[in-house]
């Protein structure tokens, strides 16, 4: 995109700021941020949050290294973890607790993911188990593609719109989705 895509704006604040204040502002709790590249730059646009930071410094060798990095950072405790990505500034809070909710891997529901009308999105919420596998992942892979190994623990929970779909990737989708939010009363 030409610069830090997480850093560019979006209705006056960074677009990773949308995300992770839905993140903080659900019952999914605590709130890891993973930071490698422009990591200061992000944790400043995130000042003020009650976030943890963990580095990666092993950014450039893809999406995985996040992702374990994030895993290795949260609390024994905890039961799961849902995997909100930064380029997705339209998931609601909401979401999240609808996740959490639907969350029981007792039930067979140990993974769950949002859909909207019949398509799978983000962020999903990923029961413990699982973890040694996603710790596994190397490259630019993230934990998607271990669904279809659990398929019958996975659990779809229908999302109000379609902010489980929409990732910026692009200037052109950026620049799209701040004209529509211009335009919101």
């Amino acid at each position: 995109m030409g610069a830090e895509k997480l850093l560019l704006p979006l209705a006056g604040k960074p677009l990773v700021r949308h995300a992770v204040e839905a993140a903080a502002s659900s019952r999914a709790a605590p709130v890891v941020v993973v930071i490698g590249h422009a990591g200061a730059r992000i944790a400043a646009a995130l000042a003020g949050m009650d976030v943890c930071f963990v580095e990666n410094r092993e950014f450039s060798e893809g999406l995985s290294t996040s992702l374990v990095c994030g895993l290795k950072a949260l609390p024994a405790e905890c039961d799961g973890t849902a995997i909100v990505l930064g380029d997705m500034p339209f998931v609601a809070p909401q979401v999240l607790d609808d996740l959490v909710e639907a969350f029981d891997p007792a039930r067979g529901r140990a993974i769950c993911v949002p859909t909207f009308q019949g398509r799978r999105g983000n962020p999903v919420v990923w029961a413990r188990e699982f973890f040694p596998e996603m710790l596994a992942l190397k490259g630019d892979a993230g934990a998607k593609r271990l669904m279809g190994a659990h398929a019958e623990r996975v659990c779809e929970v229908e999302a109000a719109d379609n902010g489980v779909l929409v990732d910026i990737d692009t200037p052109e989708d950026l620049a799209a989705f701040a004209s529509r939010l211009a335009k919101r009363p």
